[in-house]
Formats: structure tokens, sequence, C-alpha cells
């Protein structure tokens, strides 16, 4: 018995009758994280973890939402519901399901390492696990954030020593109040981008704790652009946006893909800097072993590389295809940098985040 099926219209819960994060329109679904490609405009009802209704209203305007604290449950038709910690970004579940015995976890996205703008992953038992697969190779290692805290703090005095602004891009939502959260603001003032200013706000609002920042179109005194740090989203690069800063800054970039070469160089961009929202490899084996599943399903991201590895550690492992991992301000493609030196990428999953 199938708790979730592919459908169309996204992952369907038939004996429930509701969607997981489904990319068309439909009357009922469950949102595993605000990120676009996991919720998107249009549905009639939604229903998402408590931590999460700032960032998902921020996002999505006024929609018909209902929230559940983490490790609370409802019933609907039958199926008990409850929500549990995703260590992705504020507010990220994994949606429990169980119905006639049997426990369904859908994960959406997730990370496993600890995060100063989130609750902590909780690994929940289940008979069948949903995994995602963004950094699905060996390869994807991740150092702890205090290094990386460490190298962005580092390069950021090390600019403003020269009178130079260190503009660093990171994804609107997640990523730049990760970074936020953990940078040393006695260096110098933080300027943000538009589209990460609002979503701070929504942080805090969480209680999450972040540093002063302001936004860019507020500056009244030009002289902070000679020492700030200046968040902002992949998209702004190369953008009007960056004319305020003249020759005098450096810049770089926060991503998983910063792990390798070729990322590196196709950013085109100063520094990179190795730090991802989503499970590196060691983390996604053992967040699956927690679990305890018979059944592993694979989505978004090294698909096959990761079905495969799991039916030879002795598990009933599948995949389904999704649209996720397609909103190009957050997503990390996979088909770029890992393409240029391996040439594993699985097409049929579409691009990850």
């Amino acid at each position: 018995m199938d708790l979730v099926v592919s459908r169309p219209e996204g992952l369907y819960c038939p004996q429930g009758d509701f969607y997981i994060d489904p990319w068309r329109k439909v009357d009922r679904a469950v949102i595993t994280h605000a990120h676009a490609d996991h919720a998107r405009v249009g549905h009639n009802h939604y229903l998402c973890a408590a931590p999460g209704e700032g960032v998902l209203r921020t996002r999505l305007g006024k929609i018909a939402l209902d929230t559940l604290p983490y490790g609370e449950s409802t019933v609907h038709n039958g199926v008990k519901i409850s929500l549990h910690p995703a260590g992705h970004v504020l507010g990220s579940c994994q949606i429990r399901l169980e119905y006639q015995g049997q426990v369904w976890v859908a994960s959406g996205d997730y990370k496993v390492a600890p995060d100063l703008t989130c609750e902590a992953f909780e690994p929940v038992k289940c008979h069948t696990f949903i995994t995602e697969s963004t950094f699905g190779l060996p390869i994807y290692r991740w150092r702890s954030d205090a290094e990386i805290y460490a190298e962005i703090n580092a390069w950021w005095a090390a600019n403003a020593a020269q009178g130079k602004a260190s503009v660093l891009y990171g994804y609107s939502f997640g990523k730049a109040q990760r970074i936020l959260a953990g940078v040393d603001p006695t260096i110098g003032p933080i300027v943000c981008h538009s589209a990460c200013e609002g979503l701070n706000k929504a942080y805090r609002d969480a209680g999450v704790a972040l540093p002063p920042t302001v936004m860019v179109s507020d500056v009244q005194d030009k002289s902070i652009y000679k020492n700030c740090l200046a968040i902002a989203p992949p998209a702004a690069q190369g953008a009007a946006w960056m004319k305020r800063f003249g020759n005098a800054y450096s810049d770089a970039f926060a991503s998983g893909w910063m792990l390798l070469r070729g990322g590196r160089r196709r950013s085109n961009m100063d520094r990179g800097f190795v730090m991802s929202d989503h499970a590196d490899w060691p983390g996604l084996m053992r967040a699956i072993g927690a679990t305890g599943a018979e059944q592993v399903i694979v989505t978004h991201g090294y698909v096959q590389v990761m079905v495969r590895w799991l039916q030879e550690q002795g598990l009933n492992a599948r995949s389904f295809v999704t649209e996720y991992g397609g909103d190009s301000d957050e997503k990390e493609d996979a088909s770029g940098p890992l393409a240029e030196t391996t040439g594993m990428v699985d097409t049929a999953a579409g691009s990850a985040q």
C-alpha cells in the first residue's frame, strides 16, 4: 500500500486526498518549506509547520494557511499527519504520514548539520522514506560552519582594511540569513539586497538572532561601501544594483557547488565559500539509516546514483520524478560544475537546489 504516489500535479497521498509540495494547482497542499520550487501559489488550502508561517506568507502573500507545531498531529481522511524539523531552512519540515499501520516520511529538502537559523533535523522512524539527493555523491562532504564563518570573516576584514566592499552572493531565503547569523558584525556595517531584507524580517519575527542590517536602497552614508559586507542573491551579479560599489569591491559566492573547481571557475568571482543548506553525502546516509526505513524513494538530484548505491546496500530503493529544483533564485544546478568533472548527471530528475 503506497501512501504517496506521483501524479502530474505532484506527490499525492491517495488515502488522505492531499498533495505534498505540488507543482500544479491543487485543493490541499502540505508544504515542507517555503522555497519556490516546493511552495507555489494557487492552491486552495495550505498546511505548513508553525515556524514556517512567516516566511511562507512573505513569499506567497495572502493564502488560506493552517499551521501545525512540530511534533503535533492532525488527522485528515483517516491519515495521521505530523510535521518534524528538517534542518534545511526556517520552518522546514519532514511530513510523517500514518495509515493502517504504515508510516511514510516525505523529507522535502533537509540538512543534518547544526544551523543557527532553524531547528535541527529530527530522524523519524518509518517504513518508507522519501529523500532528496541534491548532493548525492560521495565527493560532497562539508566542513563545519565555524570554519566557513572564519574564512568569510577573514575575507571581509582583509577587504575592509583595503577600503573595499565585500559582496557575498547567497540565496535570498535560507542562505542569506545563515550567513548573517554567523559573521562578525564588528568588522563593519552589513547591507542587504531587498530580496533578502524582507526575509530577514521574517526570521527576526520568528525569534532568530541576526545582526543589524540596512537595505542598500536606504543607505544614506555612501562611505559604508568602503568596508561593508553586502549580501545579495546570485541574480544581482552584473546587474545595475552593483554599480553603487564601483570597482572597489571583492565578490564571492556561498554554495555547496563551490566545493568543486569547476563551480568556482563558472561563478567568475574572487572567492567561493562552501556552504550548503542541503545534506552532504555522509549526512544523507546518516539520515536514511536513522529512519530504519525498508524502502527509500529518491527525488531531485543525483537520483540514479543514490538509488543504485542504496540497492547495493540491500535497501528497496526507487525514485520519483519531480519538478523540484527549478527556482532560478535558489537552485544550485547539478548540470553545472559536476558535469564538467564527472559527467554523472541525472537529467530525469531535473535540476537541483
